[in-house]
């Protein structure tokens, strides 16, 4: 039996993070719950790092990962399986980049460029956010070969701040 069943389709790359209550644990479920699935094969997922919160500062720190997925969901579709892990973790939207229990954002979905009311693909801040572009630096050779020059020159221009790892590539046990 192979760890992760094959799934053909898209390459997507989803971020994760958590600053309130188990963050660890909220991560490694929203990855099983997403490895679980029939339409998601999880190719890979990035270590685990402790990052300094962004935007509203007065918040405790997060925990980061990205995960590299295989799907045969559309982008949308995605986003909406997306939500209801979050909601299943308890995610409240109160406070814009405020505290959260989990929060998942489809970072890139395959070379495409999405752009609806309810999403933006790529992520529109990805280039800007050392502890999404850390993390998806760990996946480089999952990341379109297209992408792969725009990642590199925003980390060197973000730098690595306020990003530490915490633990290395399978701390979540998934496979």
């Amino acid at each position: 039996m192979e760890p992760f069943p094959s799934v053909s389709g898209i390459r997507a790359f989803i971020g994760l993070g958590a600053n309130l209550g188990e963050r660890e644990a909220a991560l490694r479920g929203a990855l099983s719950m997403l490895a679980k699935r029939p339409d998601v094969r999880m190719v890979a997922y990035s270590g685990l790092y402790e990052t300094e919160p962004v935007g509203y500062r007065e918040q405790p720190r997060f925990l980061n990962a990205v995960a590299c997925v295989e799907t045969t969901l559309e982008p949308e579709p995605l986003l909406d399986v997306l939500l209801a892990i979050e909601r299943a973790f308890g995610r409240q939207r109160i406070v814009r980049w405020g505290p959260r229990t989990l929060d998942l954002d489809l970072l890139l979905y395959g070379e495409r460029r999405v752009q609806s009311e309810r999403l933006t693909v790529p992520h529109p801040r990805l280039f800007e956010r050392a502890f999404v572009l850390v993390p998806l630096m760990e996946l480089q050779t999952w990341l379109p070969a297209s992408v792969l020059p725009s990642v590199r020159r925003a980390l060197a221009a973000t730098g690595t701040d306020g990003v530490a790892m915490r633990k290395g590539a399978g701390w979540a046990n998934i496979g």
